[in-house]
């Protein structure tokens, strides 16, 4: 089973590749990060780690523990007053396999007893029934709708006292 481990430098050369073998994927759910997101990557890396130290964000990376290969990303972000953004993506040859459950499940449970939050927001497209259906059967719950990068969505809450 791939480990989820907390994002570090040496996830620097498997996160690119992850990020750019799936590129045309992620962009069928979400917007394209773009060509800078590449050119810059090692300086956008590094910003995120500095963020990463002031504890307003913990950034995870599923690992293939045979090859070292990035299968996703389980990002909190916006971490304040107990409470945390939750963003995931995982990759093409992962999807399907259960892998998404099992990520947010083990940041979930990092975010309440490493991170000592006590709540878990997150948002999917209502055009993304995979994502949707992560964020139910993790225990999530529908609270509202909203737009998501300019699409519907559904924005979800995890309570974690």
């Amino acid at each position: 089973m791939p480990e989820l481990e907390r994002l570090a430098l040496r996830h620097a050369p498997a996160l690119l590749r992850f990020e750019q073998v799936n590129r045309a994927y992620f962009a069928r759910f979400v917007p394209d990060r773009g060509d800078d997101y590449f050119r810059e990557f090692s300086d956008r890396l590094l910003g995120l780690l500095a963020e990463q130290g002031t504890g307003l964000c913990h950034f995870h990376v599923l690992v293939e523990p045979e090859d070292g290969a990035v299968l996703g990303r389980f990002n909190l972000v916006d971490v304040a007053e107990g409470s945390a953004e939750l963003g995931y993506r995982v990759a093409e040859r992962a999807a399907g396999r259960g892998l998404a459950r099992e990520g947010v499940r083990r940041v979930a449970t990092l975010a309440r007893e490493e991170y000592g939050l006590r709540q878990l927001v997150a948002s999917a497209a209502l055009a993304n029934p995979a994502s949707l259906a992560v964020l139910r059967r993790t225990g999530f719950v529908p609270v509202e709708e909203a737009l998501l990068n300019g699409q519907p969505s559904l924005r979800h809450v995890l309570d974690l006292t």
